[in-house]
């Protein structure tokens, strides 16, 4: 597969700065993640029938059942698991790959970053497309997502890209002390809900409404 590399009409970089503006208006503060979302250009990670649509502020899908959250969503997340630029993003782990652009943004963020999706067909098309934008510091796995990756642990930021109703206890446990992880909870009503691991314990809160897929167990090959 190779990257469009387009860059005219709806897809250019003109495009790019009004989503970075919109997002402003939307409360979005850190300057880190605003220079981020508007270097990656969103519209590679879309299928090309939907890239005049790659910068609205609404998610889209992706084949298989899922869907690229809005630019919002991914801002907000992202800002969240920075905690404002005060928390330093070492070692990140993000269960929902996707289609590889709440990836590319924790690259550009994070020293490393490990990427679980449990679909196969659909990993294997972010992979091409990680690579061929230059993402070197993101390691892709085709795992259940529900186990994490211990052997990788521990984390100082976990990211959850599809809904759950609670966090299984092998998350928490690979979330470092300081550490914090970034997920949609809930079912029919859903809200971002943020876990910080202190010495005292887990402290959790909950905050903006969103809408998420949920997250499902097991692996899919094809």
């Amino acid at each position: 597969m190779s990257v469009r590399q387009t860059g005219i009409g709806m897809t250019s970089q003109r495009t790019r700065i009004r989503m970075v503006e919109r997002l402003r208006e939307q409360g979005i503060k850190d300057e880190v993640i605003l220079t981020v979302m508007n270097l990656i250009p969103r519209h590679l990670f879309v299928e090309e029938a939907l890239a005049s649509r790659a910068y609205d502020d609404v998610a889209l899908p992706i084949n298989y059942g899922q869907t690229i959250s809005s630019p919002w969503t991914v801002a907000r997340m992202s800002e969240l698991l920075r905690g404002n630029g005060g928390n330093s993003l070492k070692r990140m782990l993000e269960i929902g790959t996707g289609c590889g652009y709440q990836t590319a943004v924790l690259a550009k963020i994070a020293s490393e970053v490990y990427s679980i999706e449990r679909i196969g067909p659909l990993l294997t098309r972010t992979r091409i497309r990680l690579r061929e934008l230059g993402v070197r510091n993101a390691v892709l796995k085709h795992a259940d997502g529900m186990l994490g990756l211990p052997e990788a642990a521990p984390f100082d930021g976990i990211m959850l890209t599809a809904v759950i109703p609670a966090i299984p206890e092998d998350l928490l446990k690979q979330l470092a002390v300081g550490g914090r992880m970034i997920f949609p909870k809930g079912s029919r009503k859903q809200n971002l809900c943020v876990i910080d691991h202190t010495h005292e314990g887990y402290i959790e809160t909950i905050l903006d409404e969103v809408r998420f897929v949920p997250i499902l167990p097991g692996v899919v090959n094809r």
